[in-house]
């Protein structure tokens, strides 16, 4: 079914929840590349919606349940950097290209806790967790 309404604008019932819970350009960019490349891949849906939640990922990072524009437009972690063949794991939505001084000051706003002893890794995977948390807190109300 496509995301897209006759408004231009994303249908917001039929986004993924974390996308129905940020910004309208982020919700608009899902939308439409979800929509185009349905039309692309034969009505492939997963496809679809891995390409759709690539074109996000490229200028958005996942911040506890929504996305939140990125300081920085590019590809998010060497996954990305690859391409859809990448053996590479995701860094699920978290900008991992980021400074550290950012990814810090991330996980303060997500309470991380030992946050200031991590190194960027580390806290690649702390804000994932918290991510995977608070979504899994906003969707159970």
């Amino acid at each position: 079914m496509p995301k897209t309404g006759k408004n231009d604008h994303a249908r917001k019932e039929e986004l993924p929840s974390t996308l129905q819970r940020s910004g309208r350009k982020a919700q608009d960019t899902f939308a439409k590349t979800y929509d185009s490349a349905l039309e692309s891949y034969d009505h492939d849906e997963e496809r679809a919606a891995r390409t759709a939640y690539a074109a996000v990922k490229h200028s958005y990072e996942k911040v506890g349940d929504h996305w939140e524009p990125k300081e920085k437009r590019g590809p998010s972690d060497n996954h990305a950097e690859e391409g859809v063949r990448s053996t590479e794991p995701t860094a699920g939505g978290v900008d991992a290209n980021a400074s550290k001084e950012h990814l810090y000051k991330l996980a303060r706003e997500l309470n991380v806790t030992g946050r200031s002893t991590m190194d960027k890794a580390q806290l690649v995977e702390a804000l994932q967790k918290a991510n995977t948390k608070a979504t899994r807190k906003a969707r159970s109300k």
